[in-house]
């Protein structure tokens, strides 16, 4: 369901500290990461070579893509390495209800 872009995808409890989780949200692909209390979102396709960021590895706040080993800060998007150039772009979330919501505009 959709709010002012709003939309709920999952249940707080749904996604563990320093888990990862993706999301289809009609043409977008969407990773949401929780780093200590926090959550964050990105797109869930690497800007390099369209592997999701989902099927890699994240630590802390640094998911490195399974693909060519490429790291993204999740709070950021900023690009931290090679091969990687383009940052990912980040959406904002907030927790309603016990709902985690990514803004996407």
């Amino acid at each position: 369901m959709s709010e002012n872009g709003w939309h709920a995808i999952c249940h707080d409890s749904d996604l563990n500290e320093g888990a990862m989780l993706p999301f289809e949200l009609g043409e977008f692909q969407i990773a949401v990461y929780r780093v200590g209390s926090e959550v964050f979102a990105t797109d869930n396709v690497c800007t390099h070579g369209m592997a999701l960021l989902t099927d890699g590895f994240l630590d802390d706040d640094v998911v490195e893509c399974p693909l060519h080993g490429g790291m993204f800060n999740v709070k950021t998007g900023k690009a931290l390495c090679e091969p990687v150039e383009c940052d990912v772009k980040v959406y904002e979330t907030r927790l309603i209800d016990d709902m985690i919501e990514v803004l996407l505009r």
